[in-house]
């Protein structure tokens, strides 16, 4: 019915257009109601993005651990062809020189037998299967086989199937002169093997292939004889700490490798924790942002507001009595936002590293020889990752509650529409009943006139 068109049928009023004023008047509620759940869902947004950057803080924080600035090294080396990395162990200061005596290399073995193609019979006089395996202690690791029939490609793919610590490529010598190139799977002594065909003995293994590179570890010459081994071209750990990485084979070149304290690292650090924290306050300002003719989603929320004051506090109140976190490098703009010293933290970091780490972690509760307990005072990182967390924490943070707060608003909303939407069509449907009994009734009505008129006219 709600689709009836009754327009001016006896009435001559424009009865559609008269029903859908009288729905869209009492259908403000609604309208209101639609333009609500807009502004809540832009909120509940607002809330989600201002969330993102403080958990932003959060992870730039974590990476602020004391352990992260009092075991920040590097290592350096003054031969490019050497290169040295340094975990939190090293000791600053430390160094070690050497000379490189060798590289490491794997075996490769050529075999003594040539085929005509790489399609050719695999078991050839001189090359008889199966062939066994053995390592660099001369102990076998197996065997391996090929059916009857196999080919020269055949055969390499079951040596690189069985993987037994070697593989197999079939090269090409000459024209119809084709061969088989074994190769260790790892580089080193430990690499070494030998091949021993079914037609060769404990004397003779070995004889059907030739060896075209030896397996060898790298060699580090520290002076007076002694030496430094490893399996590959890295040496783990070569000092406390330190491995080392070499390139290129040089005895007469003297390496030296150095520890020093990596305060670029750190500083690095602070670096994206300070862009975090601006980040953070220039979205808050925006999505606060009150002034004439804002159309801001969170314009004017002070609980949002105060977040960013509270990271500015964070950065600016003095750490217990070590005081400003200036002397760190920290410092607040004309803007309202926080300004980073890399100079000065690293030059605080080198001459009064207590202070440094105090200003940015803190100090852990303590008690004085005379026995006076001493509290646990926060430093500038410690207060942001608490600030952060308060925020954005998955359970209880503000910024988390305030935009779960907002969907809960926005789903009761989005009922009341429906409801709306049900009671409107209702109505409509009312209302054009009504109409339509009302153009019932005049057509009657009219009817009956007509009906009086010719009667008075027969009368007369």
């Amino acid at each position: 019915m709600a689709g009836m068109s009754v327009d001016g049928l006896v009435s001559g009023l424009d009865t559609t257009n008269l029903i859908n004023q009288l729905i869209s008047a009492e259908g403000a509620s609604q309208k209101a109601l639609k333009t609500r759940l807009t502004a809540t869902q832009q909120a509940a947004s607002a809330y989600r993005t201002v969330n993102t950057t403080f958990l932003a803080i959060s992870t730039a924080a974590e990476k602020l651990t004391p352990t992260a600035l009092a075991s920040a090294r590097t290592a350096s080396s003054s031969s490019s062809a050497v290169t040295a990395a340094a975990t939190a162990s090293a000791v600053p200061g430390t160094s070690v020189s050497f000379y490189v005596n060798s590289l490491a290399s794997t075996q490769v073995s050529l075999s003594k037998n040539t085929w005509t193609s790489a399609t050719a019979d695999a078991r050839i006089p001189g090359m008889t299967w199966p062939i066994e395996v053995y390592n660099d202690k001369n102990v076998s690791v197996g065997t391996i086989d090929i059916p009857a029939g196999a080919t020269l490609s055949d055969a390499a793919k079951a040596i690189n199937d069985a993987g037994k610590g070697m593989t197999a490529s079939v090269v090409k010598l000459a024209d119809n002169s084709f061969t088989l190139q074994l190769s260790s799977t790892k580089s080193g002594e430990a690499g070494k093997f030998t091949v021993r065909t079914a037609s060769e003995d404990a004397d003779t293994m070995g004889s059907s292939f030739l060896n075209t590179a030896d397996p060898r570890n790298a060699v580090l010459h520290l002076g007076g004889g002694v030496t430094a081994s490893s399996a590959t071209n890295t040496f783990a750990d070569l000092v406390p700490g330190v491995s080392v990485t070499v390139a290129k084979a040089d005895s007469e070149a003297q390496v030296n490798i150095s520890v020093a304290s990596n305060n670029d690292a750190v500083a690095a650090n602070l670096q994206k924790l300070v862009d975090a924290v601006n980040a953070a306050i220039g979205t808050v300002k925006d999505y606060t942002n009150n002034s004439k003719g804002s159309t801001a989603a969170l314009r004017g929320d002070y609980s949002i507001t105060s977040l960013g004051g509270q990271l500015l506090d964070a950065v600016s109140s003095a750490v217990g009595s070590f005081g400003s976190p200036a002397q760190a490098g920290f410092q607040l703009t004309k803007d309202g936002r926080i300004a980073f010293d890399k100079n000065v933290f690293t030059t605080a970091l080198k001459d009064k590293p207590e202070m440094a780490q105090a200003l940015v972690l803190g100090t852990v509760a303590s008690t004085k020889p005379d026995g006076t307990p001493v509290a646990a005072v926060k430093g500038v990182a410690a207060r942001l990752l608490d600030v952060a967390k308060s925020a954005s924490d998955a359970t209880t943070g503000t910024l988390v509650s305030m935009a779960k707060g907002q969907d809960s608003a926005a789903k009761d909303i989005q009922d009341r529409i429906a409801s709306w939407d049900l009671r409107l069509e209702k109505r409509r449907e009312t209302l054009t009943r009504q109409f339509t009994a009302m153009e019932t009734a005049l057509s009657s009505m009219k009817n009956q006139s007509t009906w009086l008129g010719s009667q008075l006219s027969a009368l007369g």
